[in-house]
């Protein structure tokens, strides 16, 4: 079973979340109306993962999320952002949450970005004695269009993270997060070319009862088919360094942002960005657009303890 702590003092917004949750059968949920309660529930029970909302009474969702983190590193939180709430929202991915979703796209997002959260979560636990060992390591790798390599890579990367010391638990589930959104962009926006105008037209489909894998219909076709995912990392105990290159045309680097904005967790192609400078010291691409660079040096929290 995965025991999932909601925390989320609105009864009709915790309602709705236990509603999407319990799609899952594996899942077991409990619920706690504020920060308070929820620490004392996994002092006694540490969940698998928590969901929690930022604006509650007695201890809110940024007090949590920054307690929960420091006695619980290996729990990762999300969020649930209610519209207004985004500046706070960006400061607890700072402080230590794993990722986010807006109260506005539960049903179609929530259960996914658990999913995602928890995968990333458990990766790696079974080689952790032995990487552990690891000082320095560097890799280049050349991948094909294929998301099981992009999410093997993830695991592998995020590991050795954890492995060199680099930072704890939840720094490297945070690390993970940052990594897959950037392969997951070179992959879907790079190579594959897909546009929210694609994935519009893919959700038609499938509300007609048509078959659409837009993603599988782009693998096979010219110029998407031969194109790769360029990664580079070299990992050590004081900085990790990952350089991700799709063979796509990239795009406008001039608009993108130079810093995080509020406006941009609301938007599908903003949150990858979102999360990647939240939780990478470093984020720079080149002048084309289709290559990034992030930098994650050693935790204080590491160094200290």
């Amino acid at each position: 079973m995965t025991d999932v702590l909601v925390v989320d003092d609105s009864p009709v917004d915790h309602a709705l979340v236990e509603e999407l949750l319990a799609k899952e059968p594996d899942y077991k949920i409990e619920h706690a109306e504020n920060g308070v309660l929820a620490l004392a529930r996994m002092k006694e029970s540490p969940p698998d993962i928590v969901l929690t909302d930022l604006q509650m009474p007695v201890m809110d969702g940024l007090e949590f999320v920054t307690a929960a983190r420091d006695f619980h590193p290996d729990v990762p939180v999300i969020l649930m952002t209610a519209h207004g709430s985004e500046s706070l929202a960006l400061e607890a991915l700072e402080r230590g949450a794993a990722s986010y979703v807006p109260k506005s796209q539960l049903v179609d997002t929530l259960l996914p970005a658990v999913k995602q959260v928890l995968s990333l979560a458990r990766a790696g636990r079974s080689h952790q004695r032995l990487i552990e060992c690891l000082t320095l390591t560097e890799f280049a790798f050349s991948l094909e269009n294929d998301l099981s390599l992009v999410n093997a890579l993830v695991d592998l990367l995020q590991t050795m993270v954890g492995g060199v010391g680099l930072c704890d638990p939840a720094g490297r589930l945070r690390v993970g997060m940052a990594l897959e959104q950037a392969l997951h962009n070179a992959l879907y926006w790079g190579n594959l070319e897909i546009t929210l105008d694609d994935i519009e037209e893919a959700r038609e489909q499938l509300i007609l009862g048509k078959s659409f894998d837009l993603f599988e219909h782009r693998r096979t076709e010219m110029p998407y088919r031969d194109r790769r995912v360029h990664v580079h990392a070299r990992i050590g105990p004081e900085e990790a360094k990952f350089v991700v290159r799709d063979e796509g045309h990239g795009f406008d680097v001039v608009a993108v942002p130079s810093s995080n904005r509020s406006g941009d967790l609301e938007k599908e192609g903003g949150r990858g960005l979102v999360l990647m400078r939240a939780f990478m010291d470093e984020v720079a691409y080149n002048d084309v657009g289709n290559e990034v660079t992030m930098i994650k040096r050693r935790d204080p929290a590491v160094v200290n303890g």
